[in-house]
Parts: structure tokens; C-alpha cells; sequence
């Protein structure tokens, strides 16, 4: 009988180890040692408990469960079911330590609990094959909208970075030509025109790094910190004034004091896109709105400026990064593509949402932030 269990073993182990890759090796000793420590906990319960060995049936139908789980093949839960039918007949059903399966109700009995781990094998590994179906389908989806956002940026950027470089060739070129004829005061629009162009050039640098960050880092890039919004606000608010002093800003805040985990670096860049977007496209004397809000689960940032608006049917694209027709000699030269398309790029990657829309006067944008960590990112 002992050498017909170990010939029974030594099969076992060899339909389960066909190579000898790392996953293979790791599979086997995990169903090795599961089996083995539900042995060992069957013999443990069944001391204690000689008439509970219904029971027992219940431990190796949860090893088998954990076999599934945390092994990559389809058999390994199977012969674990299959090995625990034959043990279980062998030490724990009258005649001990014999296989019986001709007694009255036996038959039936270790068919159904065949049957039962064979189908919670197979249930638990399919439902395991499913969830990583789905993180795969998850992976793809991410790296789809990343190809999607470089070439959406590299459209943007041939638009965005262009019309101001050429604007800052023709201002210098008519500098140098007729730097002896030029009065005074012309000469120094060119050289503020060439200023103006220079810090454009170098925000939209600062942008297309942080959209670098968040393409090829995704969520690991972001260096979350609980941080006050409002702190936040008033910081970009205190920049993009230095930029242009003469951009009129209203700030509403609650009273309430409220804490997000952010990047600040990274949402501040996010305001200042907004707040530069309305400066340059609104054509309002009116002062824009910067207003702080806090819904149940998330804060939310409005910036809603009173100009000409946005038309209808580039909204629902404003933020893919893809350049459209200009509609002003100020759309011209500062274009709003890579300024957007971060906005979307980093709201996003806090697990948060972006939004535009028309009001009846000028335009809000938005875009709120959790305030609690999402489960599903991670810091680094």
C-alpha cells in the first residue's frame, strides 16, 4: 500500500511540473506546501475532533481554494482536488488506511466532493484568469491614451510653439534692420513684444515637462502631500499676477478650512494654465472669477472669465491637445492645445475631472480633486 501512495506522489508531481521555468518551480512548491499544511491541520482538527471528519472535507476544499489562487496553471488546483479525494478516503474513512470507495453512500459521497473541488478549483481560477484580463485591458487602455497624448502633443506643440517663435523673429528681425530709424517708444514694444513671446515660450516648456511627468511616470510621478487648496490657489494666483499685473482676479473661498492630498507643484501649474487660458482668450475688461468650492468626496476649482466664449462644437475637444483653426489674432499667437491638455493630463492622474462650459457671458472651466487618497494610485 506505501509504495502504491508514493507511485500515486510521484505522479502527481510530474503532471505538475512539465517545466522549469520560475513560475512552474514556484506553483508546485506552493501546492506542496498547501497540501501539506492542510494535512497537517486535518490531522491537528481530527486529534481533537474524531467525529467531526465531515469537516475535514471543508480544510482541503480551502487549500485547493488557495491552490487556485496563487498558482499560474488550470491543473494544479485539479490534482490537489483529486490528491485530497484519495487522502481524505485513505486516513479519515472507515477502513483507516485503506482505499475504499464500494461501501454504502461512499460512491456518492467522494463523487460530490470530487466534483465540489473540482468546480471551486476551476471557479476560482477562472475568476482569477478574469481579473487579470481585466488589469491587462486596464495597462492597454493607459498606453493607448498616452500614444494618444503625444500625438495629440506633437500636433499642439507645431502650433503652440511655433506662432510665437516666428512672432519673436519678426520683432528682433525689425529691430536689428531699423534699429537707427526706430523712435524710442517703437523700439520698445518690439522689445517687450519679444519679452511677452519669451515667457510664453518658457511656460509652455514648464508644461510640456509636466506633461513628460505624467505620460512616462504616470500615478508614481506624483508627490501627494495633504495640502490647503486655498494656499494652493493663492499661490498661482500671487505668480500669474507677477506675469501680467494687469489680469484682474476675484477669489471666493469657504469658510470652511479643507485639506486634498495633491502634487502642489503640479495643480498650481494646473490654475495658472486656466487663469493664462482666460487672460489671453476671454477679451474682457471684466475681472475673472477664481472660486474655491467643496462637494462631498472632492473640492473643486472654477475659473470663469466674461468674455466671447468658446464655440459649441470645440468644447467637448478642448482639452485633447489637438490645435484648431485660430478665431483671433489672439488665438493666433498664443494657442490654447498644450495649456489644456496638461490641465486634463494632471487632474486626471490625482483621479480627478476637468471640464468646460459656456456660461451666458464668457466661459468656466473646472476641475475638482479628491479628498481622500485613491486606493488605486500609487506614490512611488
Amino acid at each position: 500500500m506505501k509504495k502504491y501512495i508514493w507511485n500515486l506522489f510521484t505522479k502527481f508531481v510530474s503532471a505538475i511540473a512539465p517545466t522549469h521555468t520560475f513560475h512552474a518551480h514556484f506553483s508546485l512548491l506552493f501546492t506542496i506546501g498547501t497540501t501539506f499544511a492542510a494535512t497537517l491541520l486535518a490531522a491537528a482538527y481530527y486529534r481533537i475532533n474524531p467525529s467531526g471528519t465531515a469537516n475535514i472535507g471543508l480544510i482541503y476544499i480551502l487549500a485547493i481554494i488557495l491552490i487556485s489562487c496563487h498558482t499560474d496553471k488550470y491543473r494544479y488546483g485539479i490534482l490537489a482536488a483529486i490528491f485530497s479525494v484519495f487522502w481524505i478516503n485513505y486516513l479519515y474513512t472507515y477502513p483507516y488506511y485503506e482505499f475504499n470507495f464500494t461501501m454504502t453512500g461512499y460512491p456518492f459521497t467522494f463523487l460530490v466532493m470530487y466534483f465540489i473541488s473540482i468546480m471551486t478549483s476551476a471557479t476560482t481560477f477562472h475568476m482569477k484568469d478574469q481579473t487579470n484580463r481585466i488589469k491587462e485591458d486596464e495597462i492597454l487602455i493607459m498606453e493607448a491614451e498616452k500614444e494618444k497624448l503625444r500625438a495629440n502633443l506633437l500636433r499642439a506643440v507645431s502650433h503652440d510653439l511655433r506662432t510665437p517663435l516666428t512672432s519673436m523673429i519678426g520683432a528682433s528681425s525689425s529691430y536689428l534692420e531699423n534699429e537707427n530709424t526706430l523712435p524710442a517708444e517703437k523700439k520698445r514694444e518690439l522689445v517687450g513684444q519679444i519679452y511677452e513671446d519669451a515667457n510664453w515660450l518658457l511656460h509652455m516648456v514648464e508644461n510640456l515637462l509636466s506633461v513628460t511627468r505624467i505620460t512616462e511616470g504616470g500615478f508614481d510621478v506624483l508627490k501627494k502631500t495633504p495640502e490647503a487648496p486655498e494656499e494652493v490657489l493663492f499661490d498661482a494666483i500671487s505668480t500669474i499676477k507677477k506675469r501680467y499685473p494687469d489680469l484682474q482676479i476675484q477669489v471666493k473661498i469657504p469658510d470652511d478650512f479643507l485639506i486634498a492630498p495633491m502634487d502642489p507643484l503640479l495643480v498650481k501649474q494646473v490654475i495658472l494654465n486656466l487663469l493664462e487660458n482666460s487672460y489671453y482668450h476671454a477679451r474682457s475688461d471684466r475681472p475673472v472669477e477664481c472660486s474655491l468650492e467643496h462637494e462631498k468626496e472632492a473640492i473643486c476649482i472654477r475659473v470663469r472669465d466674461f468674455g466671447v466664449g468658446i464655440p459649441p462644437e470645440k468644447l467637448s475637444g478642448i482639452f485633447d491637445a489637438a490645435p484648431s483653426a485660430p478665431t483671433s489674432a489672439a488665438d493666433t499667437r498664443k494657442g490654447m492645445g498644450i495649456g489644456l491638455s496638461i490641465c486634463k493630463a494632471i487632474v486626471t492622474a490625482h483621479g480627478g475631472e476637468i471640464g468646460a462650459a459656456n456660461c451666458l457671458e464668457g466661459t468656466e472651466f473646472y476641475f475638482t480633486l479628491p479628498k481622500e487618497e485613491n486606493p488605486h494610485e500609487s506614490n512611488g
